[in-house]
């Protein structure tokens, strides 16, 4: 789409409006404005087809994937092909959804005079969690004289990811769980009747018949004994409510100040927004101290479930898991939750619940919190009115 610029504008104004009131005043004259106005006239629409091949050889490439955190700056690099390299200067323009904010409508970017590939660094802050497509760019190039604008839409490809912000969480409470040590305090490994398995050796006489490891033994032609130790590391699962318990909203940490006129509840802090930043934290502790960390979401239903392991892949993966999650309008239904981890979860673990428990209906059923599950009996203690730690 080709458009007049100011520059054409004011010409028009210029030179039009007093050769028409000239030519009204004396009608003998007209023949001499009239080539005043085909004069103008003549190279504006030379200018104006010219303008039409100023975007051949130009394409805009964006990131496949952004990754933001919430109430963090950021910026995305468009990356620019110049082909041809005919223009020096290039106008962009992004649709960026509601959530994700930027101060700058539009940025004018000045392509390199001996490369064809020029980038810019767009700067924008991510307002809500979740998941956003960019679909268009929005390119502008003027003609050769100025006069006109020419304005076109290309097809992109960006996904962005904009995760919780655990920049204030990570900095005041993960330090409290690191072990910095203690003066005159060592640690050292203990061996004894614990769990996990260390090695074999041979038998000694006060070893029990249950120590003895049969299959070794009949290998070697002598009794063996297998010896265990404590264990050092073991399973920690976060288990979140994503029901209508969590929608709503609660006064959150200030991250920084929200652009004017995009203060309104859409972005406002939900308590399943400090489950998620929670969750997160806890995972860095727990990779801390050599545990290894699971998620588990539920509401109606089984919603996801990753696997405790450890890792940077591992956290990233809990990560990716949670940051498109909302709240649901529905009841959570314990009774099918602690079916779940009957089935899925065989090793002894820690088990800590991100929950509410002040709902009315919710109360009367508080007993669906410790079912019997296969032969086990769980136990739990409340910590508040908002966490349940199962033990």
């Amino acid at each position: 789409m080709i458009v007049p610029r100011f520059r054409l504008l004011f010409w028009v104004g210029i030179v039009f409006l007093p050769a028409a009131v000239m030519a009204r005043l004396a009608p003998q004259s007209a023949m001499v404005l009239g080539g005043l106005v085909a004069a103008f006239s003549i190279p504006a629409l030379i200018d104006g087809i010219l303008a039409f091949g100023r975007m051949e050889g130009i394409s805009v490439q964006l990131p496949e994937v952004l990754r933001l955190s919430r109430d963090r700056e950021g910026e995305i690099e468009i990356r620019i092909k110049n082909d041809r390299m005919k223009i020096r200067r290039l106008r962009l323009g992004l649709a960026f959804p509601r959530e994700i904010y930027s101060a700058n409508p539009d940025m004018l970017a000045e392509l390199q005079e001996d490369s064809t590939v020029s980038s810019i660094l767009w700067p924008l802050r991510a307002l809500k969690r979740g998941r956003y497509i960019l679909e268009k760019c929005y390119m502008e190039v003027t003609s050769p004289l100025g006069f006109w604008a020419m304005q076109r839409a290309v097809p992109v490809y960006a996904e962005i990811r904009v995760y919780p912000n655990l920049y204030n969480e990570r900095k005041h409470l993960t330090a409290l769980f690191l072990n910095r040590g203690h003066g005159g305090i060592h640690t050292q490994r203990q061996v004894g009747k614990g769990r996990d398995f260390e090695q074999l050796r041979e038998y000694i006489p006060s070893d029990g018949f249950d120590d003895i490891h049969w299959k070794a033994t009949a290998k070697r032609g002598h009794p063996v004994t297998k010896v265990y130790q404590i264990e050092r590391t073991q399973e920690v699962y976060i288990i979140i409510d994503t029901s209508r318990l969590s929608g709503r909203k609660v006064d959150s940490f200030h991250h920084g100040a929200r652009p004017e006129g995009n203060g309104d509840d859409d972005f406002s802090t939900t308590i399943l927004e400090r489950f998620f930043t929670s969750a997160l934290v806890m995972g860095l502790v727990a990779e801390q101290q050599g545990d290894m960390f699971g998620i588990l979401t539920f509401n109606d239903s089984v919603r996801g479930f990753v696997k405790a392991k450890t890792g940077k892949a591992h956290y990233n993966a809990c990560r990716e898991a949670l940051y498109t999650l909302h709240p649901k309008e529905a009841t959570p239904d314990f009774t099918e939750l602690f079916t779940f981890i009957g089935t899925h979860i065989r090793r002894r673990a820690l088990l800590v619940f991100l929950t509410n428990l002040d709902d009315p209906v919710l109360s009367e059923k508080r007993g669906a919190l410790c079912p019997k599950i296969h032969a086990g009996q769980f136990r739990y203690r409340c910590i508040n009115k908002w966490k349940i730690g199962i033990y």
